[in-house]
């Protein structure tokens, strides 16, 4: 489904089937002779079809079109060598530029991060088998090129600044168009749900870094925020106040959880309140639990930072997390 932006800006929705999300929004810019698209959807049919349709409509020639990825989840990234052509630029960050490089020990390290921390044996590989960004990521090598803060993309009249938020993932990249006041956010801020922040490395405090990247792009000018996914709204600043209150809200949820106790991380999952109709936690799809588990993670972990938890180990598996 497209949509008219601005002048030579449209969003472009694409069909996420069986997915709480939805859909995704890739953005296609239009310059003198050449295009940006920024995202490209997940690697399965539905998205193909879709953008591949959308692009002929919209007259786009991919032999002229450079390719921007926000960050490397599937939903965004998972098209882009099957978009690209031989003169196509594919954009994406440093930091995530070897992960994308070498999935399948990013996927055997967080599958024993989750083992670590109380994610059931006979479940693991069920839910591998079944996330998202295992069954339709890239399937290609791709020769990215690496942008950082501050480099510019220009495309017609559009010049974007990229800014570093990471927290939804490692390196997730914004993009800031100051003339127009157009904040391209990816899934850094969306406008009716929360981005998904997740831990599943003993590297790094996401949280923290999620809350130190909203605090980033809060007094920049914005008119108009372009996100991942829903609907295109304004007001950021309130968005972003919204987002952090609801990440206090969780982490006093956490510590009212572990004042039965010390529990492992997926024990604290199970108990959190979600937004999802399942009811309760054994009838979670076993990828939701997979994220819900990831995301109580990332919370555990900047209480364990700031010294209100602490972890407990026996035998290399994390026995309980409890109140210091």
């Amino acid at each position: 489904m497209i949509e008219e932006v601005l002048s030579n800006l449209y969003k472009i929705e694409l069909p996420l089937p069986q997915n709480p999300l939805g859909g995704v929004n890739c953005y296609l810019l239009k310059g003198e002779g050449q295009f940006l698209l920024i995202d490209t959807g997940m690697n399965r049919q539905e998205c193909r079809q879709e953008i591949y349709s959308d692009l002929r409509s919209l007259d786009v020639d991919l032999k002229k079109t450079d390719i921007f990825i926000t960050h490397f989840h599937a939903d965004h990234l998972g098209l882009a060598t099957s978009l690209a052509t031989e003169t196509s630029t594919i954009y994406l960050n440093s930091v995530e530029v070897p992960v994308v490089g070498n999935l399948e020990k990013h996927w055997r390290e967080t599958s024993g991060f989750a083992r670590l921390h109380g994610f059931p044996e006979n479940e693991l590989d069920k839910a591998l088998r079944a996330h998202p960004g295992y069954r339709y990521g890239l399937r290609d090598c791709a020769d990215f090129s690496i942008l950082e803060e501050g480099d510019r993309i220009r495309i017609g009249d559009y010049s974007f600044v990229c800014i570093e938020t990471p927290g939804h993932s490692p390196g997730h990249m914004c993009l800031y168009e100051p003339n127009k006041k157009i904040l391209v956010s990816g899934d850094h801020i969306l406008i009716d749900i929360t981005p998904n922040i997740q831990l599943w490395s003993d590297k790094g405090d996401p949280l923290n870094e999620y809350l130190k990247s909203l605090d980033r792009i809060y007094d920049l000018g914005v008119d108009l925020v372009l996100p991942g996914h829903r609907d295109i709204f304004t007001n950021h600043k309130k968005r972003i106040q919204e987002i952090k209150l609801h990440h206090e809200v969780r982490a006093n949820e956490i510590l009212s959880i572990l004042e039965k106790g010390g529990q492992t991380a997926y024990e604290v999952a199970s108990q959190m309140r979600w937004d999802v109709s399942y009811g309760f936690w054994k009838l979670f799809p076993i990828s939701q639990k997979w994220f819900a588990v990831g995301e109580a993670l990332s919370h555990l972990k900047y209480l364990k930072e700031r010294k209100m938890i602490r972890q407990d180990m026996q035998r290399q598996k994390v026995v309980s997390l409890t109140l210091t």
